[in-house]
C-alpha cells in the first residue's frame, strides 16, 4: 500500500496501525478543503489493505479539530453559492467514507472537538477523550447549520440530545461526552489516555481482520436493512466465515490452546 503525499496530515504506520495526525496546529487543526481531500485520499488508499488493522486519528498541538476553516468559507463566498455547497458536501463525503472504513477507526480527542471535529468523533468505532477535551456544535451561533454533521450526531447520541446541543451551541466536557455516549472513554490525564489507546490497539489485534471488517459492515447494515433480510445475509456470511481461512485458524488455535496467527 502506498500512502498519498500529504501537506496537512502526518502519517506513520506502526505494526499494522496507521497513525494519522491532523497537522494544522496554528489554527487548532481547522478542517480545510485540502485536509478533507487528503483524508479522503488516505481512506481510499487503505480501504483494501487487509494487513492494516486500525487507524488512529488525532490532532497536533493539543487540539483535535476546531471545526471548519473560516478561510475556506471566505474563498467560497467569493466564488459564489455553488462553492459553498461543494465545500460542505465534501466533508459529508468524508464522514460517509470514514463511517464505512473496513479497519477499526480510533479517535484520540484532546482540546477543541468542535463542529466537524465532533462529526468525526461520531463516526469512530472507539473514541477516547482526554481531560481537556471540549466538545460543541457552534454552527448555529455563527448563523449557519451543522449540515453534514447532523445525521451522524443524531445516530450517535439520539435526536433529543442532538437537538439540545445543536440548538444551543452549548460546549461540554469529556465527562458529559461520556454520559451522552459520544465517546467511550474519558481519561484523567495524558498518560491514562495513552494507556487506553495501547490497550484498545492490543484488543483490536486479537480480532481477526476480515471478521472485524465484516462484523462492522453487518452492524452498520442493521440500521437500514429489514430484519429478515439482514439475518438471512448474516447466516450466509457466518457460514462462509466458519469455513474460511480465519474461521479455520481461529478454531484450531482455540483447540490447540495457542494464539491465532493474526494476533502474533
Amino acid at each position: 500500500m502506498e500512502l498519498p503525499h500529504c501537506e496537512t496530515l502526518q502519517l506513520e504506520r506502526i505494526e499494522g496501525v496507521l497513525h494519522v495526525t491532523l497537522n494544522r496546529p496554528d489554527c487548532r487543526n481547522a478542517m480545510s478543503l485540502a485536509m478533507v481531500t487528503e483524508l479522503r485520499r488516505v481512506l481510499l488508499a487503505v480501504r483494501d489493505d487487509h494487513e492494516l488493522r486500525a487507524l488512529v486519528l488525532r490532532g497536533a498541538g493539543g487540539h483535535f479539530c476546531a471545526g471548519g476553516d473560516i478561510k475556506d468559507m471566505a474563498a467560497a463566498r467569493a466564488a459564489g453559492g455553488g462553492a459553498y455547497r461543494e465545500l460542505n458536501r465534501a466533508f459529508g463525503s468524508l464522514l460517509e467514507q470514514a463511517q464505512c472504513l473496513s479497519q477499526v477507526l480510533i479517535l484520540v480527542l484532546e482540546g477543541a472537538v468542535l463542529g466537524g471535529g465532533l462529526g468525526l468523533a461520531c463516526v469512530s468505532d472507539v473514541a477516547i477523550a482526554g481531560p481537556d477535551a471540549q466538545f460543541g456544535l457552534p454552527e448555529t451561533s455563527l448563523g449557519v447549520l451543522p449540515a453534514q454533521i447532523a445525521p451522524f450526531v443524531v445516530k450517535r447520541i439520539g435526536l433529543t440530545q442532538a437537538r439540545r446541543l445543536a440548538l444551543t451551541a452549548a460546549r461540554f466536557d469529556a465527562g458529559a461526552a461520556l454520559r451522552l455516549g459520544l465517546v467511550h472513554f474519558a481519561e484523567a490525564d495524558g498518560a491514562a489516555l495513552q494507556r487506553r489507546l495501547d490497550e484498545t490497539l492490543e484488543q483490536v489485534r486479537r480480532c481477526a481482520p476480515q471478521a472485524n471488517a465484516r462484523t462492522k459492515a453487518l452492524l452498520l447494515a442493521s440500521e437500514q436493512e429489514p430484519l429478515g433480510q439482514l439475518l438471512d445475509d448474516a447466516a450466509e456470511q457466518f457460514a462462509a466465515a466458519v469455513s474460511g481461512a480465519e474461521g479455520i485458524e481461529g478454531t484450531l488455535a482455540f483447540v490447540e490452546k495457542r494464539t491465532p496467527s493474526w494476533a502474533q
